[in-house]
């Protein structure tokens, strides 16, 4: 199954509709976000379009294909306007023999990182820049980048993951990198 992998919403009724977008042209069959979905954040300038009330509209008819991890700027009152759980702080995925732990990033990152393997791999958002580099001990870290209020200069974008391939791509579609992982 395809899935396809987003973070960083903030939001933006603009580009959570371009994300949407985007999941259906790709035909992911579950769209996994990375949190920060409905507020912008202390820290962050007001995204454009800027309407958590029809990013709720949006996500919420499609609960069914989302899972979700909880951002640092997502709270309970969030919780309460949306119908698909996104109170967890962490998720874990099978992806062949290695496990990738899903997280937003505010808590468990390359720097204060989880207990992983060797191969495992680190997979968040949060700091709105889109990456794919190895640390620690033969892991991986890997991160979106941001649907709406993207960082350093990065495309507006997702990630998905089919095969042991992620690909990163900006909300048209275009491929700017990709990753194998039986090449890791």
């Amino acid at each position: 199954m395809k899935l396809m992998i987003a973070s960083d919403i903030h939001g933006s009724a603009l580009y959570c509709r371009r994300m949407l977008e985007a999941l259906d042209r790709e035909q992911a069959g579950r769209l996994l976000l990375l949190g920060d979905l409905l507020y912008h954040g202390p820290r962050n300038d007001l995204p454009e379009e800027y309407a958590p009330k029809e990013v709720i509209a949006m996500l919420n008819p499609l609960r069914q294909r989302i899972f979700c991890v909880r951002g640092n700027c997502d709270g309970e009152v969030d919780q309460m306007v949306l119908e698909f759980p996104i109170m967890a702080e962490y998720c874990l995925l099978a992806a062949g023999n290695r496990i990738i732990f899903v997280t937003h990033g505010h808590h468990f990152n390359t720097k204060t990182p989880p207990m992983l393997m060797p191969g495992d791999i680190l997979l968040h958002g949060h700091t709105h820049i889109p990456s794919w580099e190895k640390f620690g001990d033969h892991n991986l870290y890997l991160n979106p980048g941001s649907v709406s209020i993207p960082k350093k200069e990065s495309p507006h974008g997702y990630m998905t993951f089919e095969d042991n391939r992620f690909a990163w791509k900006d909300l048209d579609g275009a491929v700017y990198h990709t990753l194998n992982l039986e090449d890791q």
